[in-house]
Order: C-alpha cells, then sequence, then structure tokens
C-alpha cells in the first residue's frame, strides 16, 4: 500500500532523527532549560518525535483500516504543509537577521566541539561562527590566563588545513591559532565564519535547496491525498457491508418469507 511504505519510511527517517538529537543533546554539558527554542538539538529532538507519531498515526490507519485516524492524518499533513509555506515566507523575508544577530544558543552550538555538526561543519572549510576568534567563548579555547586548559588560544582540529601529504590527523594542529594575526593563521586554520559558509552555500545552490522542498511538499501532497482517497474508500466500504447485513439481516425474517 502507497500510503502504508511511504508512511514506514517516514517513521525510520524521523527515528533517526530522533536518535539524533538525543545524541546531540547528551552531548553539550548546557542546561536544558536555556533557550529551549534556540536549542537546535532540542529543535531536532521535538520535530523527530513529533513527525515519527504523526507518521505512526498515517500508518497505522492505513493498515488497519481506520478512517478517524485517516483523517486525523490528512488535516495533520494540510496543517504542516501550510506551516511550511508560511515558514519559507518568513525564511525569505528575514534571512538577513540569522547572519546578523544569530540566537546565542545557536552560536553556542556552533562553538561546540563535540556536538555530532562539527565533523559536518569542517566540510565548508569555516571555523567559528563569524571568525575563528569566536573559539575564544568557548570553556576549553578562551584565551584567558585563568584557564588551565591545555587547549587554551586554540580551535578545535576540524578547522585545521588538511595537507594532501598528511596521513595522520594532527589533532593538536589548531593549538595557539587565536594569538595569531588572521594573515598569518589562514595558513593553518580556516578562518572564516561558519555562519556565512552556510548561508552562502544556500545561495549559491539555491535551486538545489528549492528542489528538496518541492520534492517534499509534493510528497506530503501526495501522503494526505492518498490518506483522503483511503479515508473516502473504507467509508464506501463499510456502508456496502452495512448495507449489505441489513438486506441479509432483513431477508432471514420470518414475516418477510411469509409475505413473499
Amino acid at each position: 500500500m502507497l500510503l502504508g511504505d511511504f508512511s514506514s519510511c517516514k517513521m525510520m527517517s524521523f527515528g533517526l532523527m530522533v536518535a539524533v538529537g538525543i545524541y546531540a543533546k547528551l552531548s553539550q554539558e548546557a542546561s536544558a532549560v536555556d533557550s529551549l527554542l534556540a536549542d537546535p538539538s532540542l529543535i531536532l529532538l521535538t520535530v523527530g518525535i513529533l513527525m515519527f507519531g504523526i507518521t505512526f498515526v498515517g500508518c497505522t490507519g492505513a493498515l488497519r483500516d481506520l478512517p478517524v485516524l485517516l483523517k486525523i492524518f490528512a488535516w495533520i499533513l494540510l496543517i504542516i504543509l501550510i506551516l511550511q509555506i508560511v515558514a519559507a515566507v518568513l525564511g525569505f523575508l528575514f534571512s538577513g537577521m540569522v547572519t546578523a544577530k544569530p540566537t546565542p544558543k545557536l552560536a553556542d552550538t556552533l562553538l561546540y566541539p563535540k556536538v555530532l555538526l562539527s565533523v559536518s561543519l569542517s566540510q565548508f572549510e569555516c571555523c567559528g561562527v563569524h571568525s575563528y576568534k569566536d573559539w575564544s567563548q568557548n570553556i576549553y579555547f578562551e584565551c584567558q590566563d585563568s584557564n588551565p586548559s591545555l587547549e587554551r588560544c586554540a580551535v578545535p582540529f576540524s578547522c585545521c588545513i588538511q595537507k594532501d601529504q598528511e596521513s595522520v590527523l594532527n589533532t593538536m594542529c589548531g593549538y595557539g591559532t587565536q594569538n595569531l594575526r588572521s594573515w598569518k593563521a589562514e595558513s593553518l586554520i580556516y578562518i572564516e565564519g561558519c555562519l556565512e559558509k552556510i548561508v552562502g552555500w544556500g545561495q549559491r545552490n539555491l535551486l538545489l535547496v528549492a528542489g528538496l522542498a518541492i520534492g517534499l511538499f509534493f510528497l506530503e501532497v501526495t501522503e494526505a491525498v492518498t490518506a483522503l482517497r483511503l479515508f473516502s474508500q473504507v467509508l464506501n466500504c463499510c456502508s456496502n457491508h452495512e448495507s449489505q447485513w441489513g438486506t441479509q439481516s432483513l431477508a432471514s425474517e420470518p414475516w418477510v418469507l411469509s409475505r413473499g
């Protein structure tokens, strides 16, 4: 069944999203009540749980032929589609505010080396939020004389420029680079901020991002239409079954047979 296959795949995807969100949150040492709405790991975890529940409703309704669950699933998808359109419009209108003034929690996430995102951020060849100097806001890398950490005034190794001839990863390559001038540090580490790099990547690959968004949009529309069609088929099947059962029970009455 088409809807059941879609829902099963989405349940697995959102289950993975929940797992990644839990890992990202457990990797952090910040308080759970600190700017909950701006915490990317909590947003990922919340969205994963909600979407897992929604797809579970759709999958159960499709497999068990329950019209109530199918109708709920279709209405939820419609609401999500509307919210996605509103979010896309608002994101387009206020995209400049993200790079101009990122939320403190988002900055903390980009400056936390143990988060899973650190590995992926290295692919953007960037370091810090706006520059490599931002790592001084991290308790492990801050350039204070009172900081006993061996990583004082350093940056994570994900910021380092990897040489082609290096066969072994040097995890200490970023040590002391915050004390260097930018013209000297750029030969050792990436000095551009990750936030501008990510936004720039999105702008350069606007067609790809738009294509993925449109594909997801049509996939959700297909699921909603399929759920409504299945809902209508289940209702027709139930009504036909009730009418057939009523005819059979009516024909079995003695007074009906005697009149015939």
